[in-house]
């Protein structure tokens, strides 16, 4: 038995895998729209990071009233251009704002590295549930492009990730809590609710995590672990 092996967990855990910017890119489209949009505007008296602020008040308005997903964004782009812009907004001004959204819509799923093949291994020893939130369409949509679905025995698309959607998912599939494990890149989504609902968590930061996801990672509480690692890939070595 190799030295990465004994350090494996046992075989049948259950692990919670989040889906955007832990197995595929996501946030970096979205950047790219807003860094679009803020050009676009060309604000003649607020700096780039005031609109960027203004920015992310608008989608977290968005967000409690409409939920996750791109109609959503799009809806806050609006939003911020009419409450910043010094001229109305016209039907072409919408449009163009609009049209920022399209290449994240077009845009083909990219896998981050090492993501197909850990998946590949991961499912032949643990039930692997993809546990993310947001439009289901949208989410459902992405995964079937991917071309990692028949990996998963089950799929949840949450409207959000808090520690009373973790409770409740966890009882929905017997879930026991000490040996499941949540992993992703979101401190706010993935790790500290998880924490929160008793379950184990592995920390996997990306570059370009939503600045809303952001928050410090909570210490596990006695009892549970909690794993940073550096790669998707390092999975296998815990696992």
């Amino acid at each position: 038995m190799s030295p990465s092996n004994l350090l494996r967990r046992p075989a049948n855990q259950t692990l919670l895998i989040d889906a955007d910017d832990t197995l595929w890119e996501n946030n970096i489209y979205f950047e790219r729209a807003i860094a679009s949009f803020i050009s676009y505007l060309d604000h003649r008296t607020y700096t780039t990071e005031q609109v960027r602020e203004h920015l992310n008040h608008c989608e977290r308005a968005t967000i409690a009233a409409h939920g996750y997903g791109l109609q959503s964004f799009r809806r806050s782009l609006v939003d911020c251009f009419e409450q910043l812009s010094e001229t109305p907004i016209t039907p072409e001004k919408h449009q163009r704002i609009v049209s920022f959204t399209q290449a994240i819509a077009e845009q083909p799923v990219e896998l981050l590295p090492g993501v197909s093949e850990t998946l590949a291994d991961l499912s032949t020893r643990h039930r692997l549930i993809l546990v993310t939130k947001g439009n289901p369409s949208e989410q459902t949509g992405k995964l079937e492009r991917s071309g990692l679905a028949s990996h998963f025995g089950a799929v949840e698309v949450l409207p959000e990730k808090h520690n009373e959607a973790y409770l409740s998912l966890a009882a929905h599939h017997s879930c026991e809590a000490s040996d499941t494990w949540m992993i992703g890149n979101s401190p706010r989504s993935d790790i500290n609710p998880a924490l929160a609902a008793g379950l184990h968590a592995v920390f996997i930061p990306h570059d370009f995590t939503w600045v809303l996801e952001h928050e410090t990672v909570n210490q596990p509480p006695p009892g549970q672990n909690l794993l940073e690692l550096a790669s998707f890939k390092e999975l296998t070595d815990h696992f």
